[in-house]
Formats: C-alpha cells, structure tokens, sequence
C-alpha cells in the first residue's frame, strides 16, 4: 500500500472534518450563546434553569437573585457590559435587559429587539455594547445597539456564516464556504485579528475583549489579537485537546477534553479552581464562570468576581437548548428531566478523540521510503492521555493515512497509525478513527478515549437473554403476567415499593406465600413508545442474563420473571428492609425509625456488605461486571439487615482484564457518575467505585449526593462538601448529627472509612483503590469497632498500587 502524502492528507482530513461539524456548535464563549451569560459591568451572572416547565432565565446579582420577564423558555444567552440578551426557544425573537437598574427591586425589564417567526435565528453573540446573531438558514449575519446609541454594522448580505462571536466594538464569524475568519465593526482589533488568521481554516472560534482563539479543522488551538499579558500564549500545542474555550481582557481559558478540568493562560487571577470537571465556560472581562460537570452548577472566580462564595446560588443550570427533535450525537444523561419531559439536551457533534477499531496493524514506512521520524516505543501511557493527534506544520507524521469504505454500513473511517507525539509516548499495534460518518452527514456519538493495551479491541459487550435461554429455565421461574398481576392485588399503588432501571417496583405475595418484590416495565405515551419500549427490552434482558447466572450473599436474588406480550416483569427476592437511601434521607423513614443504621457499627458493616458484593461482580464473576448504576438507593437491606447491591439494568459484561472499555455513552444517576465516565464515556471498574465512594460519604455525613446547602448558595454535591474537609482534618465537622461523635475505640474505624471514601471519588480513576482494598479497608474498619482494644492508623490503610 502506497502511503499517502502528507500533505494530501491533512488536506482531505480537514475538508471532511469541516463538512461534518454541526453548524450550531462552533462558537461558545463569553460573546456567544451559551446557556450562561455574564455580565462582567455589573457582575451579573444568569442562567437558563433546569427542572422547570419552562426554561426561564434566572440572575444572580449581589447577592439577590434576579428574576427575568417573560417567563418563558429561552434556548440561548448571551452577556456584555451592563446588559445581556435571550434567544426564545425556536429562534423566532431576541430580548434583552439592562442589569444596572431593578424594576421593583425583584426583576430586570425586557426589551425585545427581534420578533419574526419566518426567519429564525441562532448563534446569539453579545459583544460590550453590541448584539449579533445569525439567520438559520441563510448564514446572514444580523446586528444591533452600538456604543453610545449607534447603530452596529451588520457585514451585509455577501457573506454566509457557519457561525459568529462578539468582542469589544468587534465581531467576527466562520464563513460558510472555506471556513475562514472574517471580522466586522469600529474597533480596529477586529482587522488585525482577521489579518492575523489569514486563510486558516477553523472549526470553530471565541472573541474576548481584544483577542480571538479557535480550533482549526484539525483540531490544533490558535489565539490571535492583542497579546500585552500572553493571552495568546498557548501552553499546550496538541490537537484534540480542547473541548471548550473562554477569553477575557487579558487572559483565555479552555476545558481539557480529556478530563473536563479548565486551563487558563495570560493576566488575571483565574486558576484557583482545581479539580473540577466543567460542562462549559463563559468568561467576564476579568473573571470567568464555569457549569460544573458533576452537578451543573455555576462556580465563578478571578480577580473581578465581587463574591468571596465561588458557587453562584441559581441551582442546576441546563447544559444546551431542549429540543423537540431527535438527537444525531446522542442526549445528555438525564436531559429529559432537566427539560422538565419537554424535550432533550443533544450532545454536540464534534469530532472527538481518536478511537480504535479491530483492525490489523498497518506498518509504517521504513526510513528508506522518505517517512518523517517516528517512535519505536510501545509502552502504556496515562490511560487519560491524547494518545493520537492530526499532525499539523510542525508535528511528525510516520504513519499511512487509509480510507476504508464500508458499503454495507455507508461509513467512512479515516484511519491514522502510529502518529508519533513529541509529548507522550506512542501506542504501537492500534489503528484509530478520527470521525465516523452515519448516513445524516454527523458524526456518530463520541466514543472519547480507548484502551491502549494489546488485544484490546475487544468491546465492553451486553449479554442478551437469548445466549443464556438454558440458564435462565434451569434457574429462574417463568410466571405469567396473571400470576404477577394477582401477587400484587394488580399492581396496586398501595403496592408500590420504588423503581428500578426500567419500571416501577412492587411488593407482591405468590400463590407459595413467598413475599417477592416484582419490577414491571413501564408502559409509554405513544410519542416515546419505540424508544422506551427499546430501551425497557434492553434492561430487562441485561438484568435477566445477569442474575439468571449470579448468587452471591450481597447480591439482590432473582426469583424469576414474566416475558408476555408487550410486558417485561422480573422477580426479586424481598428486601424487607427497604433501600439504604431511605434509611439516610427519607423523612418519614427517619421519622419512624432507623436506629438500627444509626450506628457507626452498623454502617460500617452495611458498607462492608455492598463492597463484597461489589468485589464479587469485578472479580469473581465471570466475565467481570460493571454496575454503572452504584448508589443508596440500590443498596437494599433484607431482613436480617444484611446489605445487598441490587438494579442490574445498566450494567455490562466484558472481558476479564482490568482494562479500559468503550461505552456507546455515559448512564448512570446524577450526583453518584464517574466524571471520568461521563466526560471521556471510558467505562472501567473504576466507575463503580466512584459511585460506591459517594455512598460511603453518604453514610459519614447523612447528606445526599446532591443537597441543597443550609446558607441557600444552592445545590452541592457530598463530594464537595465533605472531601476538602476530611483532607484537612476536620472529619467530625461533615459527619452525621444523628450518631453522634464516635466513641475512643470508632474513632480510627470512622476515620479509615473516610479516608477510603476520598480516594474512591479522586476524579482520575488510576487514583482510586479497587475493590479488593476496599474490602479490606472496610474489614479493617469493622474489627476496630468490634474489638475497642485494636488500634490502626488510617495511614496503613490499602491504597492504589497502579
């Protein structure tokens, strides 16, 4: 095979890659639509709700919240000096508010600027003092206001954008046909910036006060524009590594793809948040407000922000529009219920990280053939690392670049091998995708990161029901729907115990006077019938194929299940006791009484049971199995108070090695998923111990995974609650009131669970212990409570040897 020239392929890469990229997902910064706005003049931060029928806008301003008129819902804001503007669902109309002055102390008055439902716009970019969007269809772009009540220039008729974004006096956008930079206004840094940008080709780009950055369409970072304080210096040079960026006055920040954590660069105080994955960032022009992605929330920070609190109490912020229509790139965890059931949050489609397929490795060239310099070397890297990237000007390419057509799929894979990385040591024996096409022109749903050992490209596989049917009949019971409908008085809501992966759970008696509790797959409207009804096949087969094959002392039983017609039932063992989450945070639970967990004893050992049955699912089931779904509420308690880890409808089945797996996309439950998993969609063992790790600081502290905070500065997650304080050493201050300070001989046990804790929800999962030192963590734990006279220092407690 001929290798392809370099230059030819970089070429064709970036045509393809430019082709794919979805119109609306090229701009997002401070003087763009976003979800957020900041209005750095009078330090007003506001944000488009979730969770309410509508998707109102709500600010945040010296300490008031600020409600906005019309209370209607709005898919995108965008902020400049003393005001920040509104694009209504649907695009058809822009309003706008002035924040300096409080229309009875309580809200800010609208003006509408644009109103024509025939000709909707998108791409919302406010600048200082201007305003500018574009029209959906045509590529126009629209402009309004102006400093000093003159009119903003709009760049006329001519020229067709892709997308736009606003700075100070200046705005600039993406053209259509060769995705150049073309920039419009008074302000003379807007032709320097174009002049600077010359004829690259970008994907996309973000304005700040006097400065511009984007990506190219080979995903490489390039910053132009006034450079008094570094703002252009870029400190890093790899393609793909950025997946979101926002500029200031004097400095730019990006959000690192591969760990969500945000990297700033230039002037101005605005690094002091560590260890927090973001969703997106907008900045003002001396601070910078970012969603958090754990718990979509807003933390603000930088020389500018006025409040000595980082978290901006507006509750959880939505992370994109709520759309009516289907979603190419898939939808973001939980987005129905975000949109309040009126639609989805689709994930942008970009080109993402690299991602392997099970090919046999191509060769490269011998120095002899003319190839640049590559690397011999073999060896693993940081399983978070950018492992591959487009060579740009400067990068060595050794690699043959091939494009495979797959007529039976349509698909177009683009393959790279063996890129050499100046930075990080290279993987041999993997081939790597750069995009894949679906028949729609996007790009499928991102698939971030990849396993960088050999015979790695086997995949995280779902066992179906029908490659265990023997099984299934040798040891489970096959009721009929009449059975389970009689058992539970026909699914009385007098019945109903709680939910599951797919249905509602109730409580029911068989014809035998065995007690079972029976899950029954939710029926759907006819609008989600397809989809629900493939997605409740899909749980009931894995939890099925799981349990049919699993018995284990922690481990919830399967007594049988209905498969009739159009319904799915399962039939469990009764837990008598109910879920641990009851016991922690349900007040007419707490009100009753659960004294029996209100001992640090038994929490402890309701802890050590979940973790055994956790171990035995990574470890000694076979193949291993990850939950995905570890939380409170899954952790039930049978009558002798024993816990069992139960909810098997998310979880997966793979190969045995501790090896990282692809996920066609993140699931689990807000508060208790991996970040790791959700930002990068790798699925290792790992991300149920992340889970677990949250459980366990529930049990220390009595809080929820996410609570709203007793000084109302809004909902927090355990995890940041909790952890800064045990790493400091103030461990009594974050535990549970109603057990009380620990006795002398609890005192090391309640420490060493802690400090467990802490290191399963470390954000990288390499970090965190598995199961295996878990286990005997918590065994430790539980002997120093049973026996006063033991003594162990949480200093010798397991850690992570990898």
């Amino acid at each position: 095979m001929t290798p392809t020239p370099f230059s030819f392929t970089v070429s064709l890469l970036a045509t393809i890659i430019v082709s794919l990229t979805t119109e609306s997902d090229v701009v997002t910064a401070l003087g763009s639509a976003s979800t957020v706005a900041v209005t750095f003049g009078t330090g007003t931060v506001c944000g488009i709700i979730a969770g309410d029928p509508t998707q109102k806008v709500q600010c945040y301003q010296k300490g008031l919240i600020v409600s906005v008129l019309p209370n209607v819902s709005f898919e995108a804001i965008s902020g400049g000096r003393t005001f920040f503007c509104g694009l209504r669902s649907g695009g058809s109309s822009i309003h706008c508010w002035e924040t300096q002055t409080l229309v009875n102390s309580s809200s800010f008055r609208p003006k509408r600027i644009y109103s024509n439902y025939g000709v909707p716009l998108t791409d919302l970019a406010v600048g200082d003092d201007h305003v500018c969007a574009r029209e959906v269809g045509s590529g126009i772009a629209r402009c309004w206001r102006g400093k000093g009540g003159s009119a903003f220039p709009s760049p006329g008729i001519g020229l067709k954008f892709r997308g736009i974004t606003s700075g100070s006096g200046f705005s600039c956008g993406i053209l259509r046909n060769d995705s150049r930079v073309i920039c419009w206004g008074a302000n003379k840094i807007g032709v320097e910036i174009q002049r600077q940008f010359g004829n690259l080709s970008m994907s996309s780009l973000v304005a700040g006060d006097s400065h511009a950055c984007g990506l190219t369409t080979t995903e490489f970072l390039v910053c132009k524009g006034n450079n008094d304080t570094g703002q252009l210096d870029v400190t890093r040079g790899q393609a793909f590594e950025f997946s979101g960026l926002s500029l200031g006055r004097n400095f730019s920040c990006g959000i690192r793809r591969r760990n969500g954590l945000v990297l700033c660069w230039g002037g101005g105080n605005t690094s002091r948040v560590a260890d927090v994955s973001f969703e997106s960032i907008v900045g003002g022009l001396d601070f910078i407000c970012g969603l958090t992605t754990r718990n979509l929330t807003l933390i603000c920070w930088g020389n500018g922000w006025f409040n000595s609190e980082n978290v901006v109490p507006l509750g959880m912020v939505i992370p994109g529009p709520c759309v009516q229509s289907s979603c190419n790139c898939g939808t973001y965890l939980n987005s129905e219920t975000l949109c309040y059931a009126s639609g989805n949050i689709c994930k942008p489609c970009r080109t993402e990280l690299p991602i392997p397929v099970p090919l046999t490795p191509i060769l490269p060239p011998s120095p002899s053939q003319g190839s640049l310099p590559f690397s011999q070397s073999s060896k693993g890297i940081n399983k978070l690392s950018l492992a591959f990237f487009i060579v740009g000007s400067i990068g060595a390419f050794a690699g043959i670049c091939t494009i495979i057509y797959s007529s039976h799929q349509g698909l177009y894979r683009f393959l790279l091998c063996r890129t050499h990385n100046p930075v990080q040591p290279t993987v041999a024996d993997a081939n790597i995708v750069t995009a894949v096409v679906d028949n729609n022109d996007s790009i499928a749903p991102p698939l971030r990161s990849f396993s960088i050992r050999r015979n790695s490209s086997r995949r995280l596989v779902r066992q179906r029901s029908g490659s265990s049917s023997s099984k299934q009949a040798e040891r489970t019971q096959n009721f009929s729907f009449s059975e389970l409908a009689n058992a539970s008085n026909n699914f009385s809501i007098k019945n109903r115990i709680g939910s599951g992966s797919f249905g509602v759970v109730y409580k029911g008696k068989l014809q035998d006077g065995r007690q079972v509790a029976i899950k029954r797959g939710e029926s759907e409207t006819s609008a989600h019938k397809v989809k629900k009804f493939q997605e409740k096949e899909t749980a009931f087969e894995s939890e099925l194929a799981l349990l049919s094959r699993l018995h284990h002392k922690h481990l919830v039983g399967l007594v049988g299940f209905c498969h009739e017609n159009d319904e799915r039932l399962l039939v469990y063992e009764y837990m008598s006791n109910g879920s641990l989450y009851d016991h922690l945070h349900n007040k007419d639970n707490i009100k009753k009484s659960s004294s029996i967990v209100n001992s640090w004893r038994m929490r402890i050992k309701i802890a050590l049971d979940a973790a055994r049955g956790i171990h035995y699912l990574h470890n000694y089931a076979m193949p291993p199995i990850i939950h995905r779904d570890i939380k409170s509420s899954n952790i039930l308690l049978d009558a002798n108070w024993t816990a069992r880890v139960s909810d098997f409808g998310l979880s997966l089945m793979g190969p045995e090695s501790d090896q990282e797996f692809m996920s066609t996309g993140a699931v689990g439950t807000v508060g208790y998923i991996d970040p790791e998993y959700y930002v990068l969609n790798v699925l290792t063992p790992k991300s149920d111990i992340y889970g677990f790790g949250v459980v366990l600081l529930e049990l220390l502290t009595g809080k929820r995974a996410v609570f709203r905070n007793k000084d109302g500065s809004g909902p927090i997650g355990v995890f940041e609650y909790a952890t800064p304080r045990i790493s400091n050493g103030d461990l009594r201050t974050v535990l549970d009131t109603r057990i009380g300070v620990p006795e002398a001989h609890e005192a090391e046990a309640v420490e060493l669970m802690a400090h467990t804790a802490i290191n399963c929800v470390n954000l990288e999962g390499k970090e965190r212990p598995n199961m295996t030192d878990i286990v005997a963590n918590l065994e430790k734990a539980l002997t120093l409570c049973e026996n006063s006279p033991a003594s162990l220092s949480s200093a010798t407690m397991s850690l992570p040897s990898d």
